[in-house]
């Protein structure tokens, strides 16, 4: 194994398990790699701290970087995935802290976000996330869209979904015990069509916002930020919240 930037994600997680461990997979697959594969980049990074342009200089070195713009709804998209995909680590809540806000909306809300990433324990949290999204029998919260949709599991919204993604050629990850219309999962795929770590036309990545989030992921922020169970999590749903309705009006601007 000779991949640089897959040697500094082992040295960082501790090795291949507790790596597989943080981003939800198997061990034999973290053991398989002669690299990060491009699908797993976003969360090895937020999982070890190592920056994508190590993991993956080659699909996010200098040449290969979108524009500012793009690159910053990114890294807003992985943020909200990583957080919605497990609990943070004690390595990842101290990235948060380092946040920096300003007078927007999205700046006060990173700025609180920061503030009880500093303030929390990540064992506290590691229950708040239980109780919201695992529980015992179900968490307080459902994040796929199909049960916004619908009402239920395994619908024809995540069908859908399934049809678009693979016409784009983005293949569930091996492994996977999540549905793709889970928010962590369409956040990472909304992270990659704005990073260019999935090449395609801005109106596609439009196309799959409006058809797949618009008409549910906000609410469902929404519902994170006002569940009186969410202390740390709420900040994160504001987070996505706002986030969400820039991503709406800017898509619709461009339409």
């Amino acid at each position: 194994m000779d991949d640089l930037g897959l040697q500094k994600a082992l040295r960082a997680a501790g090795g291949a398990t507790e790596l597989a461990r943080r981003i939800g997979i198997s061990q034999p697959s973290v053991s398989n790699w002669s690299r990060v594969p491009s699908e797993r980049v976003l969360s090895v990074e937020a999982a070890t701290g190592i920056p994508r342009e190590v993991l993956r200089p080659d699909l996010h070195g200098v040449a290969a970087r979108p524009d500012e713009i793009d690159a910053a709804r990114a890294q807003e998209y992985a943020l909200v995935a990583a957080l919605l995909r497990r609990a943070p680590t004690p390595a990842l809540l101290r990235r948060i802290a380092g946040l920096r806000g300003d007078a927007t909306l999205l700046g006060l809300a990173h700025a609180a976000l920061a503030e009880a990433a500093e303030s929390a324990s990540a064992e506290l949290i590691a229950r708040e996330f239980f109780d919201l999204f695992i529980g015992i029998g179900r968490g307080e919260l459902l994040p796929y869209a199909s049960f916004y949709l619908t009402g239920f599991l395994h619908e024809r919204p995540l069908a859908r979904l399934r049809e678009d993604l693979r016409f784009l050629g983005i293949e569930r990850a091996e492994g996977a015990s999540e549905p793709e219309d889970h928010a962590a999962i369409l956040c990472e795929i909304m992270a990659g069509l704005a990073n260019g770590q999935f090449p395609t036309a801005a109106e596609t990545q439009r196309q799959i916002f409006q058809k797949h989030l618009a008409s549910w992921i906000g609410r469902f922020f929404a519902d994170l930020e006002t569940n009186e169970r969410a202390r740390f999590y709420r900040h994160v749903g504001a987070v996505g919240r706002v986030f969400i309705e820039i991503e709406t009006e800017a898509f619709a601007r461009a339409a």
